[in-house]
């Protein structure tokens, strides 16, 4: 089979992601000539009166005691919302055990700037191994200064690894990844495009669009987070100097969040990584982890690890979010990047306002997938009707994927609110429970609210023909996007 053709190096960031949904409509055409796509776990709020599952928590010296685990959980609840938590607690092991690790500390992380001075810090001192995986990889602006820091430390004898998805990364040059490999990193193409470049790995809709950095036993990072250009600038700085840049704002400035982590919940992180290079038969071996980590558990926050496969039975992002809502008492508060969720989450969010819950989402004015804009825009009528406060972002490019429920349910990671995200990607969210961390990521909601535009319903009702005709478009390619 003849290789398909590489595209010319060094795109513009905005041309680069309009191939890479090219190709991601390429598969999802394939996918629909094969008969459609998978179906989503069924919605069951009647579950609330299921009998909930055993709660495991993992600390630094492996599982707790009973007593221990207990005294765990009366801590979080001592943050405040103790009935909350109690509540979402249940509620989160009634799809099964619940498996939490104590003794972390979390840092939040507000787009680029501060995301890649954290990373590429902790990379610096790396002693032992550095595991990343990306959906995207480029080879330019803050991506290409991550590149070097790899090379850098392989050559210092730290063992560098490397997984990039073949279809997120399309327009980065193969002679980027050469180098990479020539340097003494150990990369490995997720799911290559053409399949005589790995036999047996092949997919041209499943997807790796999760993002996480471990280094050693320390630190691990994920969220939403590309290696990309796009990073370059922060947020607010792009708002400061609107209208100017406006025109930039596809390219530059995105709006995003990512998590470090440093605790017992590290290993588990380090082995989503894992995980997926053996599956996908990657060559080299897997660096073995070495030493002690500088804190055995440097924290108090209790955080759940969440990582997605298309082939698994049920989505468990979608299932623990989804259920997290059906139980919420007193707030939802979701920002995210590509909002297309299907009737069953839009009812629920519904379902929700219309019980006295506090609903509010912060979503794209601006995209760089207009249909996956106007298939969410599709369901906005219902929702304010409902009652959901709706918030749209349009200085910069919302890429988020963040929810926080009752203030003490937590979760940031790379999974959208869309079905590529709920059935054919690899995916990796945390979940990060008590009021402290819930707390600021309420106050890191209001910001993005603050900074965004309110969409009225009287307003939203007054929209022209062309907007409506595009929402019944998207609505119709809802579950190819």
């Amino acid at each position: 089979m003849t290789p398909l053709p590489r595209p010319p190096a060094n795109p513009g960031p905005g041309l680069a992601r309009r191939r890479a949904w090219v190709w991601a409509w390429v598969g999802s055409a394939l996918l629909f000539a094969l008969g459609g796509c998978s179906a989503l776990p069924a919605r069951t709020p009647e579950a609330a009166g299921a009998t909930p599952g055993r709660v495991n928590v993992q600390g630094a010296q492996g599982e707790l005691s009973r007593e221990q685990r207990r005294a765990t959980l009366l801590n979080v609840a001592a943050e405040g919302r103790h009935a909350l938590f109690e509540h979402h607690l249940r509620t989160l092991t009634r799809s099964g055990d619940a498996d939490l690790y104590r003794g972390n500390r979390t840092r939040l992380l507000v787009d680029g700037p501060a995301t890649f001075a954290a990373m590429k810090a902790a990379i610096a001192q790396a002693r032992h191994r550095v595991l990343l995986q990306s959906y995207i990889f480029e080879d330019q602006g803050v991506a290409a200064d991550v590149a070097e820091l790899l090379l850098q430390r392989a050559a210092q004898g730290v063992q560098v690894r490397v997984i990039y998805d073949a279809v997120g990364s399309i327009t980065t040059p193969t002679e980027f990844f050469k180098r990479l490999t020539d340097g003494g990193v150990g990369v490995c193409e997720f799911n290559p495009i053409n399949p005589v470049r790995r036999p047996g790995h092949w997919s041209i809709t499943h997807r790796d669009h999760r993002k996480l950095l471990v280094v050693d036993q320390d630190a691990a990072f994920t969220g939403g987070i590309n290696i990309s250009r796009v990073y370059g600038s922060g947020s607010a700085a792009l708002r400061r100097s609107a209208p100017a840049r406006t025109k930039d704002a596809d390219d530059d400035g995105w709006r995003d969040t990512q998590i470090e982590l440093r605790g017992p919940v590290v290993p588990a992180i380090a082995q989503v990584f894992e995980d997926t290079w053996r599956e996908q038969g990657c060559k080299g071996e897997l660096p073995a982890a070495q030493g002690r980590p500088a804190a055995p558990e440097p924290g108090d926050r209790v955080v759940k690890v969440l990582a997605s496969d298309p082939r698994d039975e049920g989505n468990r992002i979608y299932t623990a979010l989804l259920a997290a809502i059906d139980a919420a008492q007193q707030e939802v508060h979701i920002a995210m990047a590509y909002f297309a969720p299907g009737e069953a989450f839009v009812q629920a969010l519904c379902d929700a306002a219309q019980r006295g819950v506090s609903v509010a989402l912060v979503l794209p004015g601006r995209s760089d997938s207009r249909l996956a804009l106007h298939a969410g825009r599709s369901y906005y009528t219902r929702l304010l009707q409902a009652g959901v406060r709706i918030h749209e972002m349009d200085q910069a490019v919302m890429h988020a994927k963040t929810a926080v429920i009752d203030g003490v349910f937590s979760t940031v990671g790379s999974s959208n609110l869309d079905w590529l995200s709920f059935v054919a990607n690899n995916e990796l969210n945390v979940i990060v429970l008590g009021d402290e961390f819930g707390s600021r990521m309420n106050a890191l909601f209001d910001k993005d609210r603050r900074e965004s535009r309110p969409v009225a319903l009287e307003d939203w009702q007054r929209r022209g023909l062309g907007q409506r005709v595009m929402e019944g478009v998207g609505r119709l390619m809802e579950r190819w996007l």
